[in-house]
């Protein structure tokens, strides 16, 4: 049993939730964003909140009970606040900078990386040694901060690298004579 499942997903004032055939689709403030409806939960809009309950009692459709709960509830949230994830850059002559639609990284090669940033996110540098990911889309958010932490990870010695804002890094003692 899901005990996450079993909470049902409260839809705040200036969002609207519809069910269209297959497609659950959720308009507010930010956006208006949609999910795939699995056919082993039944899904049901009740006034200001989002029910989600197993369609049957197969083991299959108790695994996906509470991930699709939160899935909706992942959509409520982000036409609503959206999500960020924090980046910091740690190395000497590491650096990152906005420039249009492209995040310029320099990172120590002997090239400057430049990542598309693509479209629905935001990227801003408040410094040199930051970058805040913004968006509507928690999954988008996630895999391009991932894309970008892809570039340089931390590494155990000196912590040189990119990592995400109260990420721990795990330090390796250095060689001895």
């Amino acid at each position: 049993m899901s005990r996450i499942g079993k909470k049902a997903v409260a839809i705040p004032n200036g969002v609207t939730a519809n069910i269209d055939g297959n497609v659950l689709s959720v308009k507010g403030p930010k956006g208006t964003l949609t999910l795939g409806l699995s056919e082993l939960i039944d899904y049901k809009v009740e006034g200001d909140e989002i029910q989600v309950k197993p369609a049957n009692d197969t083991k299959q459709a108790q695994a996906f009970w509470g991930m699709q709960r939160t899935l909706v509830s992942n959509l409520v949230e982000g036409v609503t606040e959206g999500f960020s994830k924090v980046l910091e850059i740690n190395g000497v002559g590491y650096r990152a900078a906005v420039k249009g639609k492209i995040l310029n990284l320099q990172l120590g090669y002997s090239h400057d990386v430049d990542i598309d940033i693509p479209e629905g996110l935001t990227v801003k540098t408040p410094d040199q040694t930051t970058i805040e990911v913004n968006g509507m889309d928690k999954q988008e958010v996630g895999q391009f901060a991932a894309e970008v932490r892809r570039w340089r990870k931390p590494e155990p010695y000196k912590g040189k690298g990119i990592k995400y804002r109260g990420e721990y890094i795990f330090r390796k003692e250095g060689k001895k004579k």
